[in-house]
């Protein structure tokens, strides 16, 4: 059965040992961070968990973070598949998006707080970078939408605590939430603005996506979860959000009035500069009776969010190879874990069927979507083993023939290090595209044949020699062996 929320997601962690809980008191304004933080610096990613920390000082509110992301692992049972389908699962959710439905009431406005009553000191916003984040940041899904149309539009936009009342959020340039708001305050009309706090982990994966024009993240998310996400209006603004939500912050973006945002710690592993942004105001807030906090932790890579990027990003990717270009030669997608979906290293599997088709599809890639680097490897490469892959560097590619440099190419975020000049001015950027797919037949692999190599196993285990399971680049080559 779909997970109905957060909370059944998180009862399915802790059943699989996914999820810790801490008793002791917790310090938001620094402790939260830095055990998160060591937890993906120095556990390896089979090891890591969800953190939920059930005392946090000066709040009654339980605080949550990296369940959705911290590994694989928790990824697939957020999707209910297994890891190796994740890509799949995405695929197919893009294929069947599902409308959503709109309902009377939710649980997420069991209690309304509107107006003065609505104190953002009443919830236990994290500091994420302690002693350089300038205040604490809200890091959750936000909903905006367009003017004419009314279409909404779910992203992450990292939110600076302003004070009781007021946040300044960062609608950065180019981003589909910047559009919506504009689109309002352009007219001298105040934009509504929704923050949704732990809701049900289909629609968080789904906001993370890269997706094409034309793509809806809240259908999306229906066809991840198998059925309509539920919405509800909200009280003082004209949104509509997931009704099984913990907590809904409501607001209104003021026609002009901006304030400095940042720094803030950023998923490059540097921190973000400071910029005007857009101030917001809130008008309520709602949650359910006794509700969980929840936030992404980003900052310094691996993170919560460099993992559900990559993994969510990868198969987006292959829907668009696949089902918008139509290159049925494209196998599998893998993006590396260090910066998520943006400006990250994607790996891509295919079997060529023409000289080029390598070079073509890295540029196709490139084109579609915001990564910097693109490697493509035969489909009998593994492709998240990085060994592997660094064998098929190693023994099919040669830089002079097979590389491609796409130059100015133009980078909305500024956060990327490697554009930036001395004095901060953001420059053009560029990507790279390695071609390491087998040019010429090489010859068999130089491994025993298969059913050598098969029956080694059982002398293996008469040996009393440690047990192990078979790699996947192990298995793959043997096959061709």
């Amino acid at each position: 059965m779909p997970y109905r929320d957060m909370r059944d997601y998180l009862a399915a962690l802790d059943q699989h040992g996914l999820l810790k809980t801490i008793t002791r008191e917790i310090d938001r304004s620094w402790e939260i961070a830095c055990l998160a933080k060591w937890m993906y610096q120095a556990l390896p990613v089979e090891q890591r968990f969800g953190l939920k920390f059930q005392n946090v000082k000066d709040s009654t509110i339980p605080v949550v973070t990296a369940a959705l992301g911290a590994s694989p692992r928790s990824v697939a049972l957020a999707l209910q598949c297994e890891v190796d389908a994740i890509n799949d699962t995405v695929v197919a959710a893009l294929r069947r998006p599902i409308k959503p439905r709109t309902i009377g009431c939710g649980v997420c406005q069991e209690t309304e707080l509107l107006g003065e009553g609505a104190s953002l000191t009443d919830l236990p916003i994290v500091t994420w970078t302690p002693a350089k984040d300038k205040a604490p940041y809200i890091t959750t899904i936000v909903i905006t939408c367009d003017h004419d149309s009314g279409a909404q539009n779910m992203g992450v936009y990292r939110t600076m605590l302003r004070d009781s009342h007021s946040v300044v959020v960062n609608l950065s340039p180019g981003r589909q939430g910047t559009f919506n708001a504009k689109t309002w305050t352009d007219r001298g009309k105040k934009a509504p603005i929704a923050w949704v706090i732990a809701t049900d982990p289909a629609i968080h994966l789904a906001t993370v996506a890269n997706l094409p024009q034309g793509k809806d993240e809240i259908e999306f998310a229906g066809g991840l979860k198998g059925e309509p996400i539920e919405l509800v209006r909200c009280k003082t603004i004209d949104l509509h959000v997931p009704a099984n939500s913990e907590i809904v912050i409501e607001g209104e973006i003021a026609p002009g009035e901006t304030e400095d945002e940042g720094p803030f710690g950023e998923f490059a592993g540097v921190m973000g500069p400071v910029d005007k942004r857009a101030v917001a105001h809130v008008t309520a807030i709602t949650h359910r009776r006794e509700p969980l906090y929840y936030g992404y932790t980003s900052q310094m890579p691996p993170s919560e969010s460099t993992t559900i990027q990559s993994l969510v990003n990868a198969g987006v990717i292959l829907h668009a190879m696949r089902d918008q270009v139509g290159d049925l030669a494209v196998h599998d997608c893998y993006i590396d874990q260090t910066f998520g979906g943006v400006l990250a290293h994607a790996i891509v599997a295919i079997t060529p069927q023409f000289p080029g088709h390598g070079k073509r599809v890295g540029r196709t890639v490139a084109d579609i979507a915001p990564v910097k680097r693109v490697t493509v490897v035969d489909d009998d490469v593994d492709i998240r083993d990085p060994s592997h892959v660094d064998w098929a560097l190693n023994s099919r590619f040669s830089p002079q023939r097979d590389t491609v440099v796409i130059d100015d190419v133009y980078v909305p975020l500024q956060i990327d290090p490697s554009v930036r000049d001395a004095r901060g001015n953001v420059t053009q950027g560029s990507k790279i595209i390695l071609d390491a797919t087998q040019k010429i037949d090489a010859g068999t692999f130089s491994l025993p044949p298969k059913e050598l190599m098969m029956r080694a196993l059982d002398v293996w285990k008469q040996c009393g020699l440690p047990e192990f399971e078979i790699p996947k680049r192990a298995k793959l080559r043997i096959e061709k062996s």
